[in-house]
C-alpha cells in the first residue's frame, strides 16, 4: 500500500530524490496548475513528482512567504497547502489566499482532528486530507475540486466525425458503422468525446486517467482496445485510433464534417 506522510522514516514511497530542481513527467500544456505550500523537503519532492506523473503541473514552495511571492507571479488551479509551517501557518495563508481569489484549497496535514478540520473550513479551505494519506485519495480529491471550480461550461456545437466506415456525432454520443449504430458503453462515450473534440492531439495516458477519471493507466488500454474493434477495419493495425510511442495516444479521423 502506497502512503504519503511528513517526517523522518515515514515516507513509505519508492526512493527519489525531491523533484523541485528539475521537470518530472511530460504533462499536457492545459494541465491545471498546482502549487504545493510545504516545509518538509522530502515529502514536498515526492508530491511534486507523484501529482506530475497524474496530469497535474506542479509548482512548489518551502513556506508561506515562497508561496505569496509565486502567487503575485503565478496563476493557479489549485492550491495544497500544509498547516504547520515555521512563519505563517497554512490556516493564515488560506484565510489571505480566500480574501483574494475562489481558487480551490486543499489543507494536507497531520493536524486531522475535528476542530483543526473545522478552523481550516472556516479559514477558506474547500477539502481537508490528513497525513498519513493514500496518493489515490489526494488525486481524486484534487479531481473533485478542479471538477467543482470549472462549473458548467458553454460549448460550441459539436461536429461529426469520420473515421473510415464509422461516424461519431460527439453531441448525440452515437457512433454508426455503415449506416448501423453501434452500442458503447458511457466510458466509451465519454474517450471517443475527447478524442475527436480533440483530434489530431496526443494525450498521454495519465491525462487520460485525469480526465476520463480512471484509476488504472492499465484500464486505459483496456478502453482503446476494445473502441479499435468498433471503429478500425483492422484493430491489430489501426488507421485512426493511433498509438503514439512513448506518450499515449491520438485520433486522426478522417474529415470533421
Amino acid at each position: 500500500m502506497l502512503r504519503l506522510t511528513g517526517g523522518p522514516n515515514c515516507v513509505n514511497m519508492a526512493d527519489t530524490k525531491p523533484a523541485e530542481s528539475r521537470n518530472i513527467a511530460a504533462y499536457e500544456a492545459d494541465a491545471p496548475h498546482l502549487l504545493v505550500v510545504d516545509d518538509d523537503t522530502r515529502l514536498r519532492g515526492l508530491l511534486q513528482r507523484f501529482l506530475s506523473e497524474n496530469g497535474f503541473r506542479v509548482t512548489a514552495a518551502a513556506n508561506a512567504a515562497e508561496a505569496r511571492t509565486l502567487m503575485k507571479s503565478l496563476a493557479f488551479d489549485g492550491l495544497v497547502l500544509d498547516v504547520m509551517m515555521p512563519g505563517e501557518n497554512g490556516f493564515d495563508l488560506a484565510a489571505f489566499v480566500r480574501s483574494e481569489s475562489d481558487v480551490p484549497i486543499l489543507m494536507l496535514t497531520a493536524r486531522g482532528d475535528a476542530a483543526d478540520r473545522i478552523t481550516g473550513l472556516e479559514k477558506g479551505a474547500d477539502d481537508y486530507l490528513g497525513k498519513p494519506f493514500e496518493p489515490r485519495e489526494l488525486k481524486l480529491r484534487l479531481d473533485s475540486l478542479l471538477r467543482r471550480a470549472r462549473g458548467p461550461q458553454a460549448t460550441s456545437p459539436m461536429r461529426e466525425v469520420r473515421m473510415g466506415a464509422a461516424v461519431f456525432d460527439p453531441e448525440r454520443g452515437e457512433l454508426r458503422r455503415n449506416g448501423k449504430p453501434v452500442r458503447l458503453t458511457s466510458a466509451e462515450v465519454l474517450m471517443l468525446k475527447l478524442f475527436t473534440t480533440n483530434a489530431g492531439r496526443p494525450f498521454s495516458r495519465s491525462a487520460l486517467c485525469t480526465r476520463l477519471s480512471i484509476a488504472l493507466e492499465r484500464s486505459v488500454d483496456v478502453q482503446v482496445t476494445r473502441l479499435r474493434r468498433k471503429i478500425e477495419d483492422d484493430p491489430k493495425l489501426p488507421l485512426y485510433l493511433q498509438t503514439v510511442r512513448g506518450t499515449g495516444y491520438v485520433l486522426v479521423p478522417d474529415r470533421v464534417d
